[in-house]
């Protein structure tokens, strides 16, 4: 119990000293904001009226939370990578300090930033006419979901910033896995509209089941020209989201502790 305060003592101090460097990179913070709204804005009017208009609006927000939180993933990787170029971790790494308390408090510290994003984009999306019309316990249930597939999110940027030989080559990796995977799922479409083995893979796609378990609980069901699936991950999206964010946090987890132990060595 000990060892286990320690880490989350020493995680949250890393936290809060990453959300003050936070000052010093206003454009990151900006760039984090922006990109949910700009979605948001573009698709629910350029797309939106040839998909159903307010309603497809109504559908789109389940897909944005979901892509919103993913893509923060991107900043874990970059502030982690500019942290070991800068060779503050390995400061860190000179204190008594337990290792998995470095990579946790950068993971609270995005948790957080991922939080703020969700705000911005939920008074985005009111503004263009989304409404939760589920109860508020479901609608809190919604936003658990999100946070903690953020969480999961987080912790695959933590061990790409870490792999990463630059902060220019942690860039790049950062966001190029983002855009299929964002894109092929049901973040924006149906996916029993794509063709055969894509759309197998865009079901079985965790945020298309965030995306789906999400718009469940917040009452925002498809519109009428937007076709339902019937595969499992697409009927029980819930249960699959939380076995997916639960595996994908385990797995990169000890991925990154992993990578930690090799890069810091000596």
């Amino acid at each position: 119990m000990a060892s286990v305060n320690r880490v989350a003592r020493d995680a949250s101090i890393i936290a809060w000293r990453n959300l003050l460097n936070l000052r010093r990179t206003p454009g990151s913070v900006i760039a984090a904001l922006v990109q949910p709204v700009m979605f948001v804005l573009l698709l629910a009017y350029v797309f939106g009226g040839s998909l159903g208009g307010g309603d497809y609006r109504t559908f789109l927000m389940g897909g944005i939370f979901a892509q919103a939180v993913t893509f923060n993933a991107a900043f874990t990787a970059l502030g982690l990578a500019h942290d070991m170029d800068k060779g503050i971790v390995d400061r860190f790494r000179s204190l008594p300090m337990p290792r998995m308390a470095v990579i946790l408090g950068r993971t609270l510290s995005d948790l957080i930033m991922s939080t703020v994003t969700l705000v911005v984009t939920s008074l985005c999306g009111l503004l263009v006419g989304w409404r939760i019309a589920g109860t508020l316990g479901e609608a809190l249930a919604a936003y658990l979901l999100i946070l903690l597939f953020a969480f999961a999110m987080s912790w695959v940027g933590a061990t790409i910033g870490l792999m990463a030989r630059s902060v220019e080559v942690a860039q790049s990796a950062g966001l190029i896995w983002l855009f299929p995977v964002t894109f092929v799922s049901s973040s924006f479409v149906s996916t029993a509209t794509m063709p055969g083995p894509l759309r197998t893979v865009a079901e079985w796609n965790p945020i298309s089941a965030v995306a789906t378990a999400v718009r469940r609980l917040f009452g925002n069901p498809p519109p009428g020209g937007i076709p339902v699936g019937d595969a499992w991950p697409v009927v029980h999206a819930l249960p699959y989201a939380l076995l997916s964010a639960a595996a994908i946090t385990a797995a990169f987890m000890l991925l990154a502790l992993r990578r930690f132990r090799a890069v810091t060595v000596g």
